[in-house]
């Protein structure tokens, strides 16, 4: 009985230990549940991961556009964040046309790029010789572009900006002054002296001059050079680059630009750009050699006001009477930017299929890409209606610094402190500099 009660309580010693691993097991299981269970649980409830901040530097010297470019900037943003999780901070620089060349210069030479920047088409092969400009020809805005636009930023096979302004431009004029006059957009030199002479008649000025700011009177000499040399003399700046021509072989471009400066409005130098859209949207003159990159400008003065675009005369031959084909404004991309993956997030984000044509037809901007389906305006279609008629030219490019150096020159020559001999002797020595320098 005792071996039997000993025996008994054996067993039952060694059964506690199995229960006891039987219930230890068992609460480590529901432990383990319950910790994968909260761990399950601090998953789902943690924070996304914090955004990248980037801060892009942006130069664009348009900055009658701010408020256009600012909102557009604003939806890039907020794309960015959704999409890639990148907070962009965009520092924007807008400084005047006048000045923007210089700043921009100044900060390339003090290794102070900004990120993107606005280059005038002619200009880029100057940056793109001094290694500024990065290659954008694989982006995928590029291969929406259309063949012609490409082609004025592709440099040894690269396109090296991407374009915003194309344009078909001449000078602006008043279509209710000239159908109130019975007048139409003259084709030689002969008829607009006739325009001229009847506008006078009717006390009405025939050409707004707007002179503080040197980049708009020279818009004289790029209409008056682009017709005279496209028609006349189709060799001249190849013969210029070589010194074997001079300004007085095109000294018929003063005849247009002495019949504008001695019919214009009062006082110029005490008006700039943006005064020169408001008196011109007021009717105060009945042309403007001025581009119609400034209708976002005057249509704000007077939504009302009808303005057409038409080619200068410069001389009394007709075929010289031709509309000017240009991309002016375009976006590079500097080479040393730390931040080129955002950078060309955003310049691809100027041709979004969904968002890019709203922008473009805001700012008046012609379509550059397939992606841009919107309406073009009247004076478009008037300036391309020349074009079809062969009656356009492609933008003269003219060495760096010489269209600054005629910008200056016709202030002075206006105010009677140049001669026209001493215009033609001092743009052949700046001429002639820019190549010696280009070497």
């Amino acid at each position: 009985m005792k071996k039997a009660l000993y025996l008994g309580l054996i067993g039952l010693l060694l059964m506690l230990p199995l229960a006891a691993c039987s219930s230890n097991s068992t609460g480590n299981g529901e432990q383990a549940a319950a910790t994968n269970a909260a761990g399950t649980a601090e998953k789902t409830e943690e924070p996304a991961a914090e955004a990248k901040k980037v801060e892009l530097k942006i130069q664009i010297g348009s900055p009658r556009f701010k408020d256009q470019f600012e909102k557009y900037f604003e939806q890039f943003k907020a794309k960015e964040l959704a999409e890639k999780n990148i907070e962009v901070t965009i520092d924007l620089e807008m400084p005047n046309p006048d000045q923007a060349k210089q700043v921009l210069q100044a900060r390339l030479a003090s290794d102070d790029a900004p990120d993107i920047f606005d280059v005038h088409a002619n200009d880029l092969p100057t940056y793109y010789k001094a290694g500024y400009l990065e290659d954008l020809t694989a982006e995928p805005a590029i291969a929406t572009l259309y063949d012609s636009v490409k082609s004025t930023v592709t440099l040894d096979g690269q396109v090296v900006a991407l374009p915003l302004e194309s344009l078909s431009w001449g000078y602006l004029y008043n279509k209710k002054i000239f159908s109130d006059l019975g007048i139409t957009p003259p084709q030689t030199l002969d008829e607009m002296k006739a325009v001229v002479e009847k506008l006078n008649a009717n006390n009405t000025k025939p050409f707004l001059l707007a002179f503080q700011e040197s980049w708009v009177p020279q818009l004289m000499t790029a209409l008056s050079l682009g017709g005279i040399i496209s028609s006349e003399h189709t060799d001249w700046i190849e013969k210029m680059n070589k010194g074997e021509a001079s300004y007085a072989d095109v000294q018929d471009i003063f005849n247009i630009i002495d019949l504008i400066m001695a019919n214009g409005t009062d006082k110029p130098f005490e008006v700039g750009n943006e005064a020169g859209s408001t008196d011109f949207a007021n009717g105060k003159a009945a042309m403007w050699v001025q581009g119609p990159w400034n209708a976002e400008t005057i249509l704000k003065v007077n939504p009302e006001m009808e303005f057409g675009v038409a080619p200068l005369p410069v001389s009394n031959n007709a075929a010289g009477t031709m509309i000017n084909l240009s991309t002016s404004t375009t976006l590079a991309l500097s080479n040393t930017s730390k931040n080129k993956e955002v950078a060309l997030d955003l310049l691809n984000y100027f041709y979004d299929a969904k968002d890019s044509s709203a922008l473009f037809q805001e700012l008046k901007f012609n379509p550059v890409s397939t992606v841009h389906k919107y309406e073009v305006f009247p004076w478009v279609n008037e300036a391309s209606e020349y074009v079809a008629k062969g009656k356009a030219y492609q933008d003269l490019k003219l060495p760096n610094g010489v269209t600054d150096e005629q910008s200056k020159l016709l202030q002075s020559y206006y105010a009677k402190e140049v001669t026209k001999e001493q215009f033609i002797a001092s743009m052949d020595k700046a001429w002639a500099t820019a190549i010696k320098t280009a070497q």
